[in-house]
């Protein structure tokens, strides 16, 4: 099989396919089929004004969210507690956030701290800040492992999510190896990002299965090919990439939370694309 096939969509797949799930089913409080959304993906909203910004995501049907750590900090210019009870009071649960700086593990105790006291589940690692080599990824794998004690000790636990480089290999090894291999179980899960999978000619279903239960969160981020040869994210269901397929698999090796993310929105906008990604989410049978 080729390597992007397992992705590109059928033109054989109908609606009656893809049974819609109902927005109950899509926001059920199992962990396994939790839904949420990476502030990233409306960060010019957010920026704008955080409070309008995440009323506008809970009216779209989200309950949980991903945050991020911009210039306002992980709370948006808020205390812990104060950026909690806003959430709350729309009925929206923080679950996890990526936070910047994982090498500072003074700061990242802090975060932990912060982050713990009001819930929050699991910090992420959005990107490896070490030199892009098989001793550098082995490096990084050992700050993980500290960061994974760290985060234990405020019973939350610490993730690394991925970008197309680490699933590329250097000097025949893949990088996403070393550090899934490097570091311990217990400690490290990963986020996997499906776009940045593909992006890397990788099969995310053979990724899923080389490490059973260490993808417990993913990215669900669509891609198009554009005319200039580049590609982008676009909107849920727009791409190519079959994520009923996909994340139905995942979800038998150890897949339990669908973060939706998008960066690009050619022809449509934050808000607009973050309502229409929930539809989608809510639309297909996983």
């Amino acid at each position: 099989m080729k390597r992007r096939e397992f992705v590109i969509k059928s033109s054989l797949i109908t609606t009656s396919i893809l049974a819609p799930m109902s927005l109950s089913s899509c926001n059920s409080s199992s962990s396994q089929n939790r839904v949420g959304i990476q502030l990233y993906s409306v960060r010019d909203e957010m920026n704008k004004n955080p409070k309008e910004t995440l009323k506008n995501i809970a009216s779209y049907g989200y309950r949980y969210i991903e945050g991020y750590e911009g210039d306002l900090g992980l709370f948006w210019g808020m205390s812990n507690v104060e950026y909690k009870n806003y959430l709350d009071s729309l009925g929206l649960t923080m679950i996890a956030s990526h936070c910047g700086d994982t090498n500072n593990l003074v700061s990242f105790n802090e975060k932990c701290q912060q982050a713990s006291e009001i819930g929050v589940e699991y910090l992420i690692c959005p990107w490896a800040e070490c030199e892009r080599s098989v001793d550098g990824f082995k490096s990084i794998a050992k700050t993980f492992n500290e960061c994974g004690e760290i985060a234990k000790k405020h019973n939350m636990q610490f993730s690394y999510h991925n970008h197309d480089y680490s699933f590329k290999k250097i000097d025949g090894v893949f990088l996403q190896d070393i550090l899934m291999n490097e570091t311990q179980k217990d400690l490290v899960e990963y986020e996997m990002d499906i776009y940045w999978v593909y992006a890397a000619g990788e099969d995310p279903k053979e990724w899923f299965d080389k490490h059973p239960g260490r993808f417990t969160y993913c990215h669900v981020k669509d891609y198009i090919s554009l005319q200039n040869g580049n590609f982008e994210s676009c909107t849920l269901g727009k791409g190519i990439i079959d994520f009923p397929s996909i994340l139905s698999h995942g979800k038998t090796r150890g897949l339990t939370t669908l973060i939706v993310e998008q960066e690009a929105y050619t022809g449509t906008s934050q808000l607009e694309s973050a309502k229409d990604n929930f539809l989608y989410m809510s639309s297909i049978d996983i």
